[in-house]
């Protein structure tokens, strides 16, 4: 009985700590959230470096944990990743890294094929302004209204249709040749 007892103790604790708030340079990623009424689950969290600055801590919330990056990028509905900056960043910046990150990760002809939803996206991050220290960026997908950036809670510019445009943008963090390798890696839960 005792062993029964300590095993449940033991797998109540297990699950307790893995439902904890991962922090990451002090940017805290709630285990779960709700993005279009869905349950998603934090798959993983770290932090994108560029010329030794620490820039933002990423986290990537789906439906379905994983880590393969080609069944998370495979994975249908909501979808958010949630950035919190470590530093200021300005718009162009921030808008010529992602376009680079697009560049790297799609082919001329799908670059091509999302022309129309890549200006939006960079004509919504201008309109930001500057990306402030502290300031939460999410990009966020849902299937009824498209891809959207919300900063600090407000949705910002158009949203932008297509769920193959969502998983465009995610390539800049996890696909073959990400901004990041380390941040993929926390991303990918690893």
């Amino acid at each position: 009985m005792r062993r029964f007892l300590a095993a449940m103790f033991l797998s109540g604790f297990v699950a307790i700590a893995q439902a904890q708030v991962v922090e990451v340079e002090g940017v805290k990623f709630e285990p779960t959230i709700q993005v279009g009424g869905q349950p998603l689950q934090l798959n993983g969290a770290g932090v994108r470096t560029r010329l030794m600055f620490k820039v933002y801590a990423a986290g990537l919330y789906v439906p379905q944990k994983a880590n393969s990056a080609a069944t998370l990028l495979g994975q249908k509905g909501p979808r958010r990743v949630a950035i919190g900056m470590l530093r200021n960043v300005d718009a162009d910046t921030f808008v010529g890294a992602l376009n680079d990150g697009l560049k790297a990760n799609l082919s001329e002809q799908q670059l091509a094929g999302f022309k129309a939803q890549i200006e939006t996206l960079n004509a919504n991050f201008k309109a930001v302004g500057e990306a402030k220290k502290g300031d939460q960026i999410n990009f966020e997908f849902t299937p009824d209204a498209g891809t959207r950036i919300i900063v600090n809670g407000q949705p910002r510019g158009a949203a932008i249709a297509g769920e193959s445009f969502f998983e465009a943008v995610l390539r800049v963090w996890i696909g073959d040749k990400p901004v990041d390798a380390d941040l993929k890696k926390g991303m990918l839960g690893g």
